[in-house]
């Protein structure tokens, strides 16, 4: 049972005014937009490691600060905090006697009870538009994770196997992977539609324990409990150890004189990993998303929006995989604003809400997340 990392769906890209645009496009000219960055944190695709289907914040930044074909730089800073405290199986909770006695691995005889899993990411990104059509975003991400678990106890259970003396507790702070992503957007005149390519790169501290018990990488490890030394869980660690590719599109388009809508989506899967020998291996899943929303444009200085947003992943692969507990489904509603404070500086802030889940195994949950950022034009 691991947790995703913050996956922010994430374009460079912006609108360009046009006599094909409806005629409020017009009003866009003098609207002060911050030229979209990218965040992906889901997060995503966020970023540390990105292991339970359900963890991440897949939150579009692009949308919430805006559009714009701007050339020149710009700098993003954002804070997510994700509290993952509510243990579920499918689409509904879940409760410590279930993992035990109803495994989603029965030949372990028992399962995990995982306690919780809190996480903060800042992340930081730089993009730098050549022009109009190119754009290329920079994000680096810092980890800070507190997990907690009653470590993997046999059947039949008893309320002894989740006593506060079986807590094993660990603390992550550290870099996470980097992502490197290029967009282009020339295909229309009005430049509103854009595809995406890149590589998120194995930056951050990875590892774990292999099959002959021995550490392999750089894994952070237990600090008390029953569990003391032992290696947190792999999908847990700040980075992946592996070389994933991304590729997305994005469209955005005026629907009214005061409505902005988009919609985008995004893929990742990993085509290098660095933890690849036998009972030491690892292989994060692969990431789909997708997020639409509105932006409300009727005032100059604030926009209230409300985004939707939707992430699938696959189940981790190799021995250091919790295989059967990383697979799902999620989506969240996401209403949030931004602010103009200045021509060049934009501050923002959301929430995301689950409003479907499906999960494979059992995995810890958050009831909601939370986002603030600024973003700055130099």
């Amino acid at each position: 049972m691991r947790v995703m990392d913050p996956v922010r769906t994430s374009h460079a890209q912006t609108i360009d005014p046009s006599p094909t645009f409806p005629a409020r496009n017009k009003s866009l000219m003098v609207r002060p937009l911050a030229a979209g960055v990218v965040l992906l944190g889901i997060g995503t695709f966020p970023q540390g490691a990105h292991a339970c289907a359900t963890c991440g914040c897949t939150l579009s930044t692009d949308a919430a600060t805006g559009y714009s074909t701007v050339s020149g730089w710009r700098i993003n800073i954002d804070y997510t905090f994700i509290d993952q405290n509510e243990l579920r199986h499918g689409s509904s909770k879940a409760t410590p006697e279930q993992v035990v006695n109803q495994p989603s691995d029965p030949s372990l005889g028992g399962g995990e009870i995982e306690k919780g899993t809190i996480n903060r990411y800042i992340n930081l990104s730089a993009t730098y538009r050549f022009d109009a059509d190119w754009g290329v975003t920079f994000t680096v991400p810092y980890v800070l994770r507190d997990h907690s678990t009653y470590g993997t106890q046999l059947q039949p259970y008893t309320p002894a196997e989740s006593a506060p003396d079986q807590i094993s507790s660990a603390h992550v702070a550290g870099i996470g992977d980097a992502k490197i992503l290029a967009s282009y957007q020339g295909f229309l005149p009005t430049h509103n539609f854009g595809v995406q390519l890149g590589v998120k790169l194995p930056t951050g501290n990875y590892g774990g324990q292999a099959e002959d018990g021995n550490l392999v990488g750089h894994p952070v490890t237990f600090y008390n409990g029953p569990g003391l030394g032992q290696s947190l869980d792999t999908s847990l660690q700040p980075g992946t150890g592996s070389t994933d590719l991304i590729a997305g599109a994005y469209y955005f388009q005026p629907v009214s004189q005061n409505f902005d809508a988009f919609v985008n989506g995004q893929f990742q899967a990993a085509i290098k990993e660095n933890l690849d020998t036998p009972g030491a291996d690892y292989r994060p899943g692969n990431l789909t998303s997708v997020s639409f929303g509105l932006r409300y444009e009727a005032h100059a200085n604030w926009v209230p929006q409300v985004q939707i947003n939707w992430i699938h992943k696959m189940a981790d692969q190799g021995f250091l995989a919790d295989r059967p507990d990383t697979e799902g489904t999620v989506a969240y509603l996401s209403p949030g604003i931004s602010a103009s404070v200045s021509k060049n500086l934009q501050l923002y802030a959301f929430v995301q809400v689950p409003v479907y889940s499906h999960l494979q195994g059992y995995q810890v949950f958050p009831g909601w997340t939370g986002t603030v950022g600024v973003s700055m034009k130099l």
